[in-house]
């Protein structure tokens, strides 16, 4: 479904609202995923679904029933079972009104995107053709896809956006090392398979017979892939119900240094590599704002009931409600600093370059350490020189620690797939505690 269509499968709901408000969103989604294993296709998806999220609200009481029929007996069915729930929920004192008419600032979401299996196949021949050359095998995905959704409610809110998107990953293999490489664009055209394949195949030759470091306190760069997946495990610490029920390391510091001044991360939907929705599940249009500006911890990311709750604005960063999450920033940029990643490698005389990381679970959430391990590609670093592949370490790091004392490149790419999304530039660490060595 198109905008108009969208929105006229809004209002054919809507006219069932009957007494009290209604609020609906109709959401759509096409996701294409091509998966690939040894230099071989062997699994393609290709999924569409079509979703009528309706929320009633009676008095202080909320209720809220999907579907995925269309027709009118269908509408008409879920939004009785919503106006049903609603008259059976506890009462909420906080339960925001719904919105009304809103304005927002348009932000260019989609490329023109080929959907077909034909397209993703020709991309992961691309990276296959380049690790046949020394007999290496690749694993990885290509995918891409369309989504819209348009929100529409009773007090005459009628909001809609459309996005494309698409990414590859590829993992090369060889015989004692790995390495890998992402893209991720609205633009499927731009996705260059042999170019990922290239860097991958850089990192198994760099990474041959990997020697074992001693753990302990190093010097690390992350390049973006790895930096991202770290910073993606303190962007909740940014929303308004973290903050308020004291499970961030914000609370209590706003308006204060927490990073190195030379950090700072903002929530930005309009940045060119990661667009997003400019108004949240709430239909308020979305704040573009910095975090952490400079080191100072200057703003969290609200909807209506948190907005209210704190006495500060609404930035727009709703989820559909009810939710157990709260308002949480969903388009997060770290800003580059001034020196190419080569130029920190150069900088750095003894240290360890990290490609990517895995298995990263939180160990205290207040104190933002976590643990995890390097993958795909670790090197070590001797006198501005990347001299050789070491073996896969485990790590133990406060991440608001780590940036306290930082640099960052003047690049930046959006890393990340599946549960997240940001961008990121590498980050050099001046210490990083690596806490045991692996075999492999």
């Amino acid at each position: 479904m198109d905008e108009a269509e969208r929105i006229a499968l809004a209002e054919r709901t809507l006219a069932h609202a009957g007494s009290g408000g209604l609020e609906v969103m109709v959401s759509v989604c096409h996701s294409a995923l091509t998966r690939f294993t040894h230099n071989a296709i062997h699994q393609n998806v290709d999924s569409s679904d079509s979703t009528i999220r309706v929320r009633a609200v009676r008095g202080k009481r909320t209720g809220v029933a999907t579907t995925n029929g269309t027709d009118d007996d269908a509408l008409r069915d879920v939004v009785a079972r919503a106006r049903a729930l609603a008259h059976f929920a506890p009462a909420d004192d906080q339960t925001p009104e719904l919105a009304g008419p809103q304005c927002y600032t348009p932000v260019v979401t989609t490329a023109p995107a080929p959907t077909g299996p034909t397209e993703r196949a020709a991309v992961a021949r691309a990276m296959f053709d380049v690790a046949e050359v020394d007999r290496y095998w690749a694993a990885g995905f290509v995918t891409n896809g369309t989504h819209g959704i348009t929100l529409a409610t009773t007090a005459g809110l009628r909001a809609s956006y459309d996005a494309t998107d698409s990414g590859a990953n590829v993992k090369l293999n060889g015989p004692d090392a790995t390495g890998f490489a992402e893209q991720h664009t609205i633009d499927a055209r731009a996705i260059d398979g042999a170019a990922l394949a290239r860097r991958a195949a850089a990192k198994v030759a760099a990474g041959a017979t990997p020697r074992a470091l001693d753990p302990g306190v190093w010097t690390v760069i992350l390049e973006p892939a790895a930096f991202g997946e770290l910073i993606a495990y303190i962007t909740d610490h940014f929303s308004a119900q973290s903050y308020a029920e004291r499970s961030s390391f914000l609370t209590g510091a706003l308006g204060k240094a927490v990073f190195g001044t030379n950090v700072t991360i903002r929530d930005d939907y309009a940045h060119p590599l990661n667009p997003g929705q400019p108004f949240d599940f709430e239909g308020t249009p979305t704040q573009r704002i910095a975090l952490v500006e400079n080191g100072i911890a200057q703003s969290l990311v609200t909807d209506t009931r948190y907005a209210r709750a704190l006495h500060c604005s609404n930035t727009g960063h709703a989820l559909p409600a009810p939710n157990a999450y709260g308002p949480q920033p969903m388009n997060v940029v770290v800003d580059g600093g001034t020196k190419s990643t080569e130029q920190l490698i150069a900088e750095t005389k003894r240290g360890v370059l990290v490609t990517r990381l895995w298995y990263v679970r939180t160990i205290d959430q207040r104190a933002t350490i976590v643990t995890g391990m390097t993958r795909d590609g670790t090197f070590l670093i001797e006198n501005g020189r990347i001299v050789g592949g070491v073996r896969n370490m485990r790590f133990n790091q406060s991440i608001a620690e780590m940036l306290r004392d930082c640099e960052f490149s003047i690049e930046q790419a959006r890393t990340g797939s599946y549960a997240y999304s940001l961008v990121a530039p590498a980050a050099k660490i001046a210490r990083f505690t690596f806490s045991s060595t692996t075999a492999f």
